[in-house]
């Protein structure tokens, strides 16, 4: 099972501990074993470092930044554990970010969100993911 995430940038610290009961349940109960990242924001980030810790328990899962654009240079940022989708190479920069979140979309099975408001690319993508069949969890819901 694949699964991907998309959530507000500015996403608070505090949601990481459901964000780790979630991703538990999918591992040990639904069989999730890869999942796709963004890297833009707070809650890319927290999704990242939740599974970079998973991974010590659960050696059999993986993951990967999907980059919506071949970086520049190196900026000192780690690019291990990054994939670059061949679908993105010819399209423009200002597009790149929705075409790379709709091929992640294309490629789960179950998306995890955490949307709490109603305006942003983190509701767009949800409501795709829910019109594409994917099951969607958002944290945000209580």
């Amino acid at each position: 099972m694949i699964v991907t995430f998309f959530g507000h940038s500015n996403t608070s610290q505090s949601v990481q501990i459901k964000l780790e009961t979630v991703l538990i349940h999918l591992i040990e109960k639904k069989g999730a074993t890869f999942f796709y990242i963004g890297n833009h924001g707070n809650f890319d980030l927290m999704v990242k470092n939740t599974l970079k810790e998973l991974k010590c328990k659960y050696p059999h899962i993986n993951y990967a930044v999907v980059l919506a654009y071949m970086p520049k240079g190196k900026n000192g940022i780690d690019y291990s554990q990054t994939i670059f989708p061949e679908c993105l190479a010819s399209v423009h920069p200002k597009y790149a970010i929705a075409k790379r979140n709709r091929w992640m979309i294309e490629q789960s099975d179950v998306v995890v969100t955490y949307v709490k408001y109603s305006t942003g690319g983190a509701v767009q993508f949800k409501e795709l993911a829910e019109k594409k069949g994917k099951t969607v969890i958002n944290l945000a819901d209580d």
